[in-house]
């Protein structure tokens, strides 16, 4: 007796692929999953640099070169790291506790605003110039940060779109000071404000315009949020609120005011950024785009990218400091306009949101049960 071949059962992968929730994805998956992104998102990027015509390998070859294989490029990328830092680690904070601030860039001009109006028409003693400047500009963004944060917790108006709009409106009130009340007296062609008193300026690295007050705030402020959200009774509610507001509110923690709190602190490390900038390299309020390259733009990509914690954010913060100062060396070497560290930030932001919904679960296949085998029938 034998069975015809076409009725016995075919051999091979039968099934299907499922998802499952993970619940707590390891920190190695993590690690993997956002450096394929970010490989994922140069390899776009290198089309890009196709389509301007040039071979993209030797485009990346000399950006790295131009920027980690150069002194003075290396005093660049720790330039652009600075503010990205210091905006990302107060980013951080926020994203722990689900208040998404997309406000960063003008809460940055408004410190700026806030540390030029303190330099310009404050007369103080000398060695309370600068810190004051700074102060300044920490509570001026954090002003600017409250309105977003108080319509969102009195009528749960998103503040996604009321961050991102009042950035706009900082642009032009920067752009109304330097054309306007705040014009500097030699301003010819283009407008700035007056300098800053020398009492006002920064001590600067060797050879750069690295700000070392803020290079060391930067840092800083990293450590204190780290030991904030670790330590502290205040760091414990933030990370409850975040994880699961309802259990949070079983628990008794404030949603309101720690919210609230997030939310100035995250703007203020914004308005410290601006104040650090105008007091390191300017020493004047002048062109927002002069004073911000997008830096508050692409700190939220250095805070996605720390996945909350706020001592990988200065790591984070120094490879978007690669791709801004590679900026400079695209267009000088390559020729190509600097907005092209625009486009990679932008495609690393969306391969990393794209790839996020692969952290909540886990991919496994799930074989379909053999058919049973056909008996055989009676007969020769």
């Amino acid at each position: 007796m034998s069975v015809p071949l076409s009725s016995r059962p075919r051999m091979g992968l039968r099934g299907r692929l499922v998802f499952e929730p993970r619940p707590e994805p390891p920190a190695g998956y993590v690690l993997l999953l956002s450096i394929l992104a970010i490989i994922a998102a140069l390899l776009a990027a290198a089309v890009v640099f196709a389509v301007y015509g040039q071979n993209p390998w030797v485009a990346y070859g000399t950006i790295i070169s131009g920027t980690l294989g150069d002194p003075i490029g290396l005093l660049s990328v720790l330039q652009r790291a600075v503010p990205i830092a210091l905006i990302s680690v107060g980013l951080v904070l926020a994203i722990r506790a689900r208040f998404f601030n997309i406000g960063a860039e003008g809460q940055m001009l408004m410190g700026a605003v806030g540390a030029a109006g303190v330099a310009l028409f404050i007369p103080l003693p000398a060695p309370f110039m600068l810190p004051a400047a700074l102060l300044a500009g920490v509570l001026a963004g954090a002003a600017w940060g409250l309105l977003p944060a108080l319509l969102k917790l009195r009528w749960q108006v998103n503040e996604v779109i009321t961050t991102l709009m009042l950035n706009y409106v900082a642009l032009y009130g920067v752009n109304y000071l330097i054309h306007g009340p705040w014009k500097g007296d030699m301003a010819v062609g283009y407008a700035y404000s007056n300098l800053f008193p020398t009492s006002a300026w920064q001590a600067l690295m060797a050879r750069s315009n690295v700000g070392l007050v803020t290079l060391a705030l930067a840092v800083g402020l990293a450590a204190l949020v780290a030991f904030i959200l670790v330590k502290t009774a205040f760091g414990f509610r933030l990370r409850v609120l975040g994880e699961n507001p309802q259990a949070a509110r079983y628990a008794g923690v404030n949603a309101l005011s720690t919210t609230l709190l997030v939310a100035l602190l995250s703007a203020g490390a914004a308005g410290l950024a601006g104040a650090g900038e105008v007091t390191a390299i300017h020493h004047r309020l002048l062109d927002p785009n002069e004073i911000s390259l997008g830096y508050g733009y692409t700190a939220i990509i250095a805070a996605w990218l720390a996945r909350g914690n706020p001592l990988t954010a200065l790591v984070t913060s120094v490879f978007l400091g690669v791709i801004f100062a590679g900026g400079d060396v695209m267009k000088v070497a390559l020729q190509l306009p600097f907005h092209m560290t625009g486009v990679i930030s932008g495609l690393i932001l969306l391969f990393l949101i794209s790839s996020e919904p692969l952290l909540r679960v886990v991919p496994r296949w799930v074989r379909a049960p053999e058919p049973a085998a056909l008996q055989p029938t009676g007969g020769d």
